[in-house]
């Protein structure tokens, strides 16, 4: 969604966030990171590569009006006027600060960046950048000592392989609002980042339409199919679900429930369920809508499709093949041995 190519990093500060829940203190720096060209190009790319493989975007979001939204607000500011960034970033940080509420929430560093050149959508633009680091990695620091011997330290530092949070704020608008871009790869507290701090919602296009029906379906198979039919009639169902979004370029939601129901009475269990979703994750699951193939391959990876046996065994059916599970598995119930069984068929083993 984004290339980092033409961009730069115009302004750098970091900041330690607390946890407000045990009353700690932020601590602030008040003059911006000053790079040498190798921690820069390193830099760079450890906060942008994440975003280049991006499909989806939000828009910020607020009760009441959307121009109240702290975090779109204190961007604004900043495109308007670069002088007011350091001022700003220690906003962003108290604002993050506030939403700390629970124990779990963990403190870090806080990096915001001012980009200038970041292209989106074959367009140049600025963005605002708000990074988190929570965890720290031990690494051995090797050095001389005073007897001219070298030596080794344990320390603890930043890793350069992914960021915990982050997002990119970009001075860029369209129907909807604000684009942001934004990662969370530690999601024991999904909440905190994209709901509290944030306060963003999917764009309304056919990249969340379709992360919505499948995680709609992944969610049916787990409490309604999987209860009733088993790990065997789930993994049907799962692979049913992915073999129709593979085929059809658009979904039609009538369609859908006839390819991948054989009864009437799941059809209706599938209306039901459909109604309970929307309602407890306050979204809406379009009847039509283009299907994004990115997000496809990326949610299907999602779905639990292993058979795990109190047997020590488990059998993993292909999600691609949706075939598989209903021509060459089969269950049954063994009068003897008063065991359930699963009987699977091949030509040559791999």
């Amino acid at each position: 969604m984004i290339k980092k190519a033409t961009a730069e990093i115009t302004k750098c500060i970091l900041h330690k966030v607390a946890n407000k829940f045990n009353s700690g203190q932020n601590v602030f720096s008040e003059d911006l990171i000053r790079f040498d060209q190798e921690s820069y190009d390193l830099m760079k790319s450890f906060l942008l590569k994440p975003f280049t493989s991006l499909s989806q975007s939000y828009r910020f979001s607020h009760h009441a009006d959307v121009r109240l939204n702290e975090l779109n607000n204190y961007a604004s500011e900043i495109f308007k006027e670069e002088g007011v960034f350091i001022e700003y970033s220690k906003n962003i940080v108290n604002h993050l600060y506030e939403q700390s509420s629970s124990a779990q929430i963990k403190t870090g560093d806080v990096l915001v960046v001012l980009l200038e050149g970041l292209e989106f959508n074959g367009v140049l633009t600025e963005a605002v950048g708000v990074f988190k680091i929570e965890n720290k990695v031990d690494f051995f620091q090797t050095y001389l000592d005073e007897n001219e011997n070298f030596d080794i330290v344990v320390q603890k530092g930043i890793s350069t392989k992914k960021i915990d949070k982050g997002c990119l704020i970009l001075n860029t608008t369209d129907t909807q609002g604000t684009v942001v871009l934004s990662i969370d790869n530690n999601n024991y507290d999904a909440q905190y980042w994209i709901k509290n701090f944030l306060s963003i919602t999917l764009a309304d296009d056919y990249n969340s339409h379709t992360q919505n029906y499948l995680e709609l379906c992944k969610d049916f198979s787990e409490e309604v199919i999987k209860p009733e039919l088993g790990m065997h009639g789930q993994g049907n169902f799962l692979a049913n679900t992915v073999d129709y979004f593979k085929e059809n370029e658009a979904v039609d939601y009538a369609a859908f429930k006839d390819e991948v129901f054989a009864e009437e009475k799941h059809k209706a269990l599938f209306d039901d369920y459909k109604k309970h979703f929307e309602t407890l994750n306050d979204v809406l699951i379009r009847n039509n809508f283009d299907v994004s193939g990115v997000v496809l391959k990326k949610e299907k990876k999602k779905f639990k499709t292993e058979i795990k046996l109190d047997t020590n065994l488990s059998i993993k059916l292909d999600v691609d093949a949706p075939e598989a599970a209903s021509e060459y598995l089969e269950r049954g119930y063994d009068e003897e041995k008063k065991m359930k069984y699963y009987k699977v068929y091949f030509n040559e083993e791999k």
